[in-house]
């Protein structure tokens, strides 16, 4: 398996190096020469482990299978639960719980493979990386808790400064590894995401810090998450939705790419917040950019998507040329129309947006008819889901403890902490910056490995 960008720059590079590569150097995301069939029937296990060993396989062709494995088995071992992404049933509705990790969100799933999976390369290349990365609040813990202490690795985070829940900062920053740089930018999450790429186009001092990237532009980010999508199918047992709470389009990506490869997904329902910019892609073809809302799922507060860009490459039939015009004109001009696309966009996808007052009432909601609690993201899956009407499997993203003030602003009464959640108090290492790129390379510069 080989594997290429979306903007043709790039060609005919092993996975090792796709996955150290990060972004493209031609500025596209990495993307598979081709997508793997995998028809569920096939697996001889329901497990999560042995799905991802099966998963992996098939895209990775350059690590001992006997290496993957083990791999599989490090960064899952850290998890809560047996069953890795356990699934509780309400009626119709099934809640696919993805945060029983180390920082209690779905993305401790790809990134402590991530971590791990980069730990290896490194000590195999007798290399170092700095991996440089944007969050808008679970990324970033996520990453870090991946990340630190591991050998041959720095890690710096940009987050914006009050764009965070509380928890997710301290989860950042209440890290005593002297490998971690959490740094806090005056600006919103696609301020911090437009600086890291910025950065990463600049190929020279890309080589010369041995930049990565964590993000859901790394290709492992998506690899790892298509595993559960196959995982509830098949404890489910039958063809179902999935509703997704996406800002980033990482998460739904990867249940579109799993359906590529053969899983029978009726319908991918993409919910959003109020920064709807993928609503609107879905309903009528608008992709435009508008100020970024403050939300009481912050995660989500994004107005243009990581992700999109590897959609818009199969929705194309992987011209890789017709994206790069589209991502020129994009940034250009802020704004794409795909009116021309819009029956196969709708297709492929439905999408509901969902204001803080509902995601509020349905928190409320759902606790009073079945005593669970749901945080604000997986609030608007749930919200998605029952818009939709049909059976559907949904992703739960966060611990709802990691949103403490919502919760209570829902159901009137503190949630309980998990234990690892309540030992966290100071705010131990946290750095402030300007919102510019030279501060951050300056930064780099100062505190990278080389």
């Amino acid at each position: 398996m080989f594997y290429k960008s979306t903007r043709c720059g790039v060609d005919k590079i092993s996975f090792k190096d796709a996955i150290m590569m990060g972004l493209a150097t031609d500025g596209g995301l990495i993307v598979p020469e081709f997508v793997p069939k995998l028809l569920p029937q096939n697996l001889k296990n329901d497990d999560f482990k042995s799905i991802a060993f099966e998963i992996f396989k098939l895209y990775i062709d350059d690590i001992k299978e006997k290496d993957i494995f083990d791999l599989i088995e490090k960064s899952y071992a850290v998890f809560d639960d047996i069953e890795v992404t356990p699934i509780r049933q309400f009626d119709s509705l099934y809640i696919l719980e993805l945060f029983h990790g180390p920082t209690y969100a779905f993305k401790d799933i790809a990134l402590q493979f991530l971590g791990n999976l980069f730990e290896y390369i490194l000590d195999e290349r007798n290399q170092t990386l700095n991996v440089l990365g944007a969050t808008s609040g679970d990324t970033g813990s996520a990453a870090i808790y991946g990340l630190k202490g591991k050998k041959n690795v720095k890690v710096f985070i940009l987050y914006p400064k009050n764009g965070v829940s509380p928890t997710q900062e301290l989860q950042m920053c209440d890290i005593e590894d002297k490998n971690v740089f959490p740094i806090a930018i005056n600006g919103t999450f696609d301020d911090c995401q437009n600086i890291i790429k910025e950065i990463f186009k600049d190929n020279t001092f890309k080589e010369k810090y041995h930049l990565g990237s964590i993000n859901s532009i790394n290709f492992a980010r998506i690899l790892a998450q298509i595993v559960y999508y196959y995982y509830a199918f098949l404890k489910i047992g039958k063809n179902v939705l999935f509703s997704v709470p996406t800002g980033n389009f990482g998460d739904i990506f990867a249940g579109y790419l799993a359906k590529l490869m053969g899983l029978p997904i009726e319908k991918l329902i993409l919910a959003t917040n109020e920064n709807d910019v993928l609503y609107r892609f879905v309903r009528f073809g608008d992709y435009s950019k508008q100020n970024v809302k403050k939300t009481l799922s912050p995660s989500m507060d994004i107005q243009l998507a990581s992700n999109f860009e590897r959609y818009i490459y199969y929705l194309y039939d992987q011209d890789c040329n017709k994206v790069k015009n589209l991502m020129v004109e994009l940034n250009k001009n802020s704004k794409l129309s795909f009116t021309d696309k819009l029956n196969q966009i709708q297709s492929d996808f439905s999408a509901y947006r969902t204001s803080d007052k509902e995601i509020l009432e349905t928190i409320k909601y759902f606790y009073e008819k079945y005593n669970y609690i749901i945080d604000p993201h997986t609030a608007c899956g749930v919200k998605a889901a029952l818009k939709e009407g049909k059976q559907t499997i949904c992703l739960a993203t966060a611990h709802p403890a990691k949103f403490s003030e919502a919760i209570e602003n829902a159901l009137g009464f503190k949630i309980d902490m998990p234990e690892k959640l309540a030992k966290l108090k100071t705010k131990k290492r946290n750095f402030e910056q300007e919102n510019s790129i030279k501060a951050i390379k300056h930064f780099i510069e100062l505190n990278a490995n080389v």
